[in-house]
């Protein structure tokens, strides 16, 4: 027991500590641990955002301290970047931005310089794009070009290579080197020749696949609904938008929609140009922004397009459907998604989303780690990799 109960102590202390971290201290805790040194400090900038009441005190209730106090804030920006992990800074900015109203203070440029940027930053800086003085909009387009380098960095290879192997694999040649040969289609075309002494088959003919072709062989239209809820969804929109179009084989559209539809297509060689060009906000119409893609529509057979939008239509619903029916009629391939994005599932219209599964459109939310294996699958025309609900 002596060897055991200092150790049994020692766990028993951390428990109370994190309980205490957690729950911020006050009679009702039921810990009785008071933070000290450094645990009060991050105390206390946890109480400045989660707390209530009005004044944050170490070992009391936990109150909202930040206020609108830009040195006060700036202050709480350096000290949770001391403390918490650069993934638990970006939640709590994100909290303190929706929870004490600090959007505002980001039309600062000090104040800006010291956050940490994240796709969700950006979104909160397109919604007040048009605020922005010049004096901070510079320090605005330098946050959003190093979220944006360092998503590009993250996602452009992996959609580089799903999306050139699913056009390459669109055209197949009888005469292939060894490394371009499709054994499942040669195995199947030579089933004729199978040696059952031997137990192997002797391929014939062999079947492999070709070269993508230089000339544009493929259009992708991205359809993005730019509401305020969609704003991780538009950051993610524009960085894949300029991968594709960086792609010879590719022939790529980024058209923006609210109530009006915007085609930034001539954009695309730099996503911050196009995040800068969206106004997040505003109502939707659907309807308007797929009669305007239907209508850019050259080759239909060749065509993906991808509808990036959580489904409240403020259009006209019925001829929203008529025109999805008759674009996949035309041979287009379409592709609903509810969000493309880390956020987990989205709020979206039900409705909408079962009548599109009724036109054989299913409807689903996307990561963004997903989204080159489902455009690989629309390219090639197989079937999509929906996640599971569940």
């Amino acid at each position: 027991m002596t060897t055991t109960e200092p150790v049994e102590c020692d766990a028993t202390q951390e428990r109370l500590r994190r309980w205490r971290l957690v729950l911020g201290g006050g009679p009702a805790d039921g810990t009785g641990h008071a933070p000290h040194g450094r645990d009060a400090a991050m105390d206390g900038a946890l109480t400045a955002l989660y707390g209530k009441g009005e004044a944050p005190r170490a070992g009391r209730d936990r109150s909202a301290g930040l206020g609108a106090s830009a040195p006060a804030v700036a202050r709480w920006l350096g000290d949770i970047r001391t403390y918490f992990p650069s993934s638990v800074v970006r939640i709590m900015q994100r909290d303190a931005i929706d929870r004490l109203g600090l959007a505002t203070l980001l039309l600062e440029p000090e104040m800006l310089a010291a956050v940490e940027a994240d796709v969700h930053l950006v979104g909160t800086l397109l919604s007040l794009n048009k605020a922005l003085p010049e004096t901070t909009r510079e320090t605005a387009r330098a946050v959003v070009r190093k979220v944006v380098e360092d998503l590009e960095e993250r996602l452009a290879t992996r959609t580089r290579a799903a999306l050139t192997g699913a056009l390459d694999r669109g055209a197949r040649t009888s005469r292939p080197r060894h490394h371009d040969i499709d054994w499942n289609r040669t195995i199947a075309a030579n089933l004729r020749h199978y040696l059952p002494e031997h137990r192997t088959v002797v391929p014939e003919r062999l079947v492999g696949y070709g070269r993508a072709s230089r000339s544009v062989r493929k259009e992708v239209v991205l359809c993005v609904d730019q509401s305020g809820s969609m704003a991780a969804s538009v950051v993610y929109a524009s960085v894949f938008g300029a991968v594709l179009a960086s792609m010879r084989a590719i022939d790529t559209r980024l058209v923006v929609f609210d109530t009006s539809v915007v085609d930034l297509t001539d954009q695309l060689d730099d996503p911050v140009d196009v995040l800068f060009g969206t106004r997040l906000g505003g109502g939707t119409d659907i309807n308007r922004a797929l009669a305007y893609c239907e209508s850019r529509i050259t080759r239909p057979t060749e065509t993906v397009v991808v509808l990036i939008s959580d489904l409240y239509e403020g259009g006209i619903r019925n001829e929203m459907l008529k025109r999805v029916a008759a674009m996949k009629a035309a041979g287009v391939r379409f592709v609903t998604l509810l969000a493309l994005s880390d956020e987990g599932t989205p709020a979206y219209d039900r409705d909408h989303a079962a009548a599109l599964a009724a036109l054989d459109a299913p409807a689903f939310a996307c990561t963004p780690d997903l989204f080159p294996e489902v455009m690989a699958a629309a390219i090639e025309k197989r079937p999509l990799p929906i996640p599971d609900a569940g």
